[in-house]
């Protein structure tokens, strides 16, 4: 048995959780779905929202209003992140939902306290470093990409249910009710998600249950169509009436298992599918792990993080700290850019050599997010000259100024589709949530007749060591979590919510959550154009990634002027937050474009 509660919900919470199941016709006031569900309307999507009561932020309206009908019906920051998550589930199926893992930080306002969950994935206990070899050579990694030897344990469920049980007022069942409702009704679906089915589309062919789901017909699903997920619904049933003991210790656990090791491909499909080793064994054994978060001061606040088996925390606090003996309200954009993309360089350098799982890894936590080891490292940044990529790292057990240890090695890949919400109440509570089944559309799989996408998380770890001289944090390990760039992100004045944000993207969510973070506390700019500003990502690579409006400005020419390579990224992130205001009230902030926009809401306008 997994060390997860398990949860039974009798009479009275069924039938509580039946009155959570409609969300609020205030709610959802935008025109009908389409013509094959009149009754049904998609809430409002806008990117900001300010008002009382708690507010919820994700990329999804559907999603965002899930959340705000259990902070209606009095639940807390932490219900209503769950049920936030459980209906991006349902509508953001390519980027999340229980067939993956995330991480999940926690401010108590009653305690001025925070917490964390690692609800990141495992390796299947037969797992070891040479997982993804194949006589001595890293596997072709579009094979095992699509496959069952790319899935890990999923954490999804088991955060859900200890996020509840340590935090949460309401029951498993009663979060999950209006998801439940969004599967079995139906979500509209948007260009982004025809978009997203349309690049998985050859794959998600070669699995029935995978094509019968997302390609109704046999055709991609028509913009402004409803698309229904009744298996979802009904597993979500099975979640609320047994608890996630029916995953990690029950019948919908079997059906994973049998799914990971022995792939349901269509009969005469060409692709290789490489089938996995998870086991119901490595279900059970699966935990949620509680943490403290990583710490650091900046200008006077405290910025708490994800602790390993993330590096989103130690990366950030690292660049804020190398940052910090800056003065970035009086840059000019050009000398502002500089330094967070030098920041940016020296923190991927350092997480490469340091950061994986604590479990099997002897992670440097407390340097790397120490001030003497980022002025250690901050003095390496010019401002008439930029540093090469790869940058060796330094050593933060033994900071020594300007110093590096070792070879450098260039940043490993890592996918780039996961989902964010953020979430407060009216007591003051505050959730920062980024969960993910990795790449756009996971492995490709869904589990037959059971509604939901399985990961491909194990693709973040090394297939192999990017240079055989340099030790890798990173490579597979029996029951180990791959690194994780994911950044949920609190800060706190005098022990009080200033702003709480984070973003998917992969690697790219550090910078992402960096820039942000910069662009609001420094740059002074309001949070919805903080997060709306155009991003620069340079993670320790030779080029920086630019958005489109940075490459096509002047900023361009004045930092290659300096010696900064670039090359273009269509998009980077798509980030949501809130901010607590002076008087009181909350302001919800999410993407004015990027992935169609985001959704914000608060319970009280």
């Amino acid at each position: 048995m997994p060390n997860v509660r398990r949860l039974t919900v009798l009479g009275a919470a069924a039938a509580l959780a039946g009155s959570l199941l409609a969300v609020p016709a205030a709610a959802r006031s935008t025109p009908p779905r389409g013509p094959s569900s009149p009754e049904q309307a998609t809430p409002a999507k806008t990117p900001v929202a300010v008002g009382h009561g708690g507010a919820v932020s994700s990329v999804d309206p559907d999603a965002s209003a899930a959340g705000i009908a259990v902070l209606k019906k009095g639940g807390n920051a932490v219900d209503a992140a769950v049920a936030t998550a459980a209906a991006l589930g349902v509508t953001e199926p390519y980027s999340a939902g229980i067939g993956g893992g995330g991480y999940f930080v926690y401010y108590n306002a009653r305690t001025h306290s925070l917490r964390t969950l690692d609800g990141r994935e495992t390796a299947p206990r037969s797992a070891d470093k040479n997982l993804f070899l194949e006589n001595g050579k890293p596997m072709p990694f579009e094979e095992v990409v699509t496959s069952g030897l790319s899935i890990g344990t999923p954490g999804t469920p088991a955060t859900w249910d200890t996020a509840l049980h340590k935090w949460g007022s309401r029951s498993l069942g009663q979060v999950l009710a209006p998801a439940r409702k969004l599967a079995a009704d139906g979500f509209t679906v948007d260009e982004t998600f025809r978009k997203q089915t349309a690049d998985n589309e050859a794959r998600f062919r070669d699995f029935p249950a995978t094509a019968d789901l997302f390609l109704p017909g046999g055709k991609l699903p028509v913009l402004g169509s409803t698309l229904k997920n009744p298996d979802l619904a009904r597993t979500y049933g099975q979640l609320a009436a047994n608890g996630v003991g029916a995953l990690y210790d029950g019948d919908l656990g079997r059906d994973l298992v049998r799914t990971v090791r022995t792939p349901p491909v269509r009969p005469g499909a060409e692709r290789k599918v490489r089938p996995g080793d998870l086991t119901a064994n490595d279900l059970r054994a699966y935990e949620a792990l509680s943490q403290a978060p990583t710490r650091t001061t900046y200008r006077g606040l405290d910025v708490y993080g994800m602790a390993p088996s993330s590096s989103g925390g130690t990366s950030v606090a690292e660049a804020l700290n190398i940052l910090e003996r800056t003065d970035l309200s009086r840059l000019t954009e050009k000398q502002y850019l500089h330094r967070y993309i030098e920041a940016s360089r020296i923190a991927f350098a350092d997480r490469g050599r340091w950061v994986g799982d604590p479990a099997y890894e002897d992670v440097p936590t407390q340097g790397l997010t120490s001030q003497r080891f980022a002025d250690s490292r901050a003095c390496l940044i010019s401002d008439n000259k930029v540093l090469t990529s790869p940058l060796a790292p330094g050593d933060p057990r033994r900071p020594a100024r300007c110093g590096t240890t070792g070879k450098a090695a260039p940043t490993t890949y890592e996918g780039e589709n996961t989902t964010h919400l953020t979430v407060a109440d009216k007591w003051g509570n505050v959730v920062a949530y980024t969960l993910t089944i990795e790449q756009t559309g996971g492995s490709g799989i869904v589990v037959p007749g059971r509604g939901f996408l399985l990961n491909n998380e194990l693709t973040d770890f090394s297939f192999a060591p990017a240079d055989p001289e340099v030790r890798d944090p990173n490579l597979p390990g029996p029951g180990k979590r791959p690194r994780s760039s994911m950044s949920p992100t609190i800060v706190l004045r005098h022990g009080k919510p200033v702003v709480a944000l984070g973003s998917p993207g992969g690697a790219t969510i550090i910078t992402t959550v960096l820039q942000s973070l910069a662009n609001f506390l420094d740059r002074g700019m309001p949070l919805v154009d903080a997060i709306a500003a155009p991003r620069a990502s340079q993670r320790n690579a030779a080029a920086t990634e630019l958005e489109p409006a940075l490459w096509n400005s002047r900023l361009r020419g004045q930092l290659e002027a300096l010696g900064h390579t670039f090359k273009q990224n269509p998009e980077i992130g798509a980030a949501t937050g809130v901010q607590r205001l002076p008087d009181g009230r909350w302001l919800a902030a999410a993407e004015k474009v990027r992935r169609g926009g985001g959704s914000a809401m608060v319970v009280r306008p």
